[in-house]
């Protein structure tokens, strides 16, 4: 069986998931607002690992866009429904009263 426990920690991401990331985003509609956006956090999470000597902000930073764009899709189909909840869960289904 090759399932890891739910508490195994995640892999670091490759050498070139920056620049890959940037190809992706690059080819999004999104692309015009979001490129300055990763531009500019990259850059922060650099300065913060060259000072601290930690890739966690680069990690961060990387797994904030993956995230971003995987669900791209998903936001938009959401947009175009008109933003149709009727298939969700009330909030205080989940939260209580």
């Amino acid at each position: 069986m090759t399932a890891q426990p739910l508490d195994a920690p995640t892999p670091p991401p490759s050498p070139t998931a920056g620049a890959d990331l940037r190809t992706r985003i690059a080819r999004s509609a999104r692309a015009e607002r979001w490129l300055p956006a990763f531009d500019l956090e990259w850059k922060q999470a650099l300065e913060t690992a060259r000072a601290t000597l930690s890739l966690a902000q680069l990690y961060a930073v990387i797994t904030t866009w993956q995230r971003r764009l995987d669900s791209e899709t998903v936001v938009d189909a959401f947009i175009a429904s008109g933003y149709d909840t009727s298939d969700g869960i009330a909030f205080e289904d989940v939260a209580g009263r």
